[in-house]
């Protein structure tokens, strides 16, 4: 199987179980690995035969917006829902990755793989 890495999509979301998080936007990277098979797209050389990832960072970054997620947990699963939507991937891997939410921790990531 083929795969197709969006690495580091930045999204402004609310994220977070605390009061201040449930008010303020906060910055989240987002890694996806697709597992599709990219061999139509290889001999074709048409953006029809594989996913325009233009558009699903953009469907990514409005689902999460519009999630408004407690827990890395919940955003990584949006995030997968929204990659399966394309038949053609037949899994995902995703990660999410949030900074600053404890004090001298670096980031707080998940990962989660579906298909």
């Amino acid at each position: 199987m083929d795969q197709l890495r969006l690495n580091g999509i930045e999204v402004e979301c609310i994220i977070g179980d605390l009061p201040e998080e449930r008010e303020n936007e906060q910055r989240l990277l987002v890694d996806v690995a697709l597992d599709i098979d990219l061999e139509d797209a290889a001999d074709s050389d048409r953006l029809d035969d594989t996913v325009d990832y233009a558009l699903l960072v953009g469907n990514i970054r409005e689902a999460l917006e519009d999630a408004r997620c407690r827990l890395l947990e919940r955003a990584a699963g949006v995030v997968a829902d929204v990659c399966l939507a394309d038949p053609r991937v037949e899994s995902v891997t995703v990660g999410v990755r949030k900074f600053g939410s404890v004090p001298g921790l670096g980031s707080a990531e998940v990962r989660v793989t579906r298909k």
